[in-house]
């Protein structure tokens, strides 16, 4: 691949305002290129998201899946389309998920690596129990060293958010997995609080 999707420190995720079934999610390139197009099936029993370089669909290059039809802490499984091989693993901190999020990051082999946390308590029973307008930010770590940052804008009608991976001085995170980090932040994060 000669333009390498994966290659930026910045991106704008911006999730399709209407979608009649599934969901769509843009990834800009920090000179506002579409770097990548995000397709989520609907009527699926388990999630399946594909990542591609274009709305066409013409190259898919990351598929993010549900590891299980019903998963009270949803585990999700990211692929490599080419090699067939898993790059990693999100799984949601369950119950405690419910007041803040949090996310645990595995590697290829299932081994605990970082962890991916909404930014505060207060702000997230805020967001909770009152209004669904306060945007929120994630910051994610590898090692306890952070490598990314998501913050979602202002806007009761589309959801966008920036991410961030200039704290990642270390190139601890595979970029492919902080991008199938952010979508599912948009897509299953997004979903809970509409």
């Amino acid at each position: 691949m000669i333009n390498n999707p994966f290659s930026h420190t910045n991106y704008l995720l911006r999730k399709q305002f209407f979608k009649l079934f599934g969901g769509a999610f843009r990834i800009y390139d920090p000179y506002g290129n579409l770097a990548l197009f995000a397709s989520m099936k609907a009527f699926k029993l388990k999630e399946d998201i594909r990542l591609y370089t274009n709305e066409a669909k013409t190259e898919e290059v990351l598929i993010i899946k549900a590891r299980n039809i019903i998963d009270i802490v949803g585990t999700y499984d990211v692929y490599d389309p080419n090699t067939q091989q898993k790059i990693g693993t999100f799984r949601r901190k369950g119950f405690k998920s419910m007041i803040k999020d949090e996310w645990v990051i595995l590697d290829n082999l299932d081994q605990e690596i970082g962890f991916i946390q909404e930014d505060n308590l207060f702000l997230a029973l805020l967001r909770r129990f009152l209004t669904n307008l306060i945007p929120q930010t994630f910051d994610g770590s590898i090692k306890s060293m952070p490598v990314f940052q998501f913050k979602q804008h202002f806007d009761p009608f589309v959801q966008k958010i920036d991410l961030d991976f200039s704290p990642d001085i270390n190139n601890l995170l595979d970029r492919r997995m902080g991008i199938a980090a952010a979508v599912l932040i948009c897509a299953i994060e997004g979903r809970q609080n509409n």
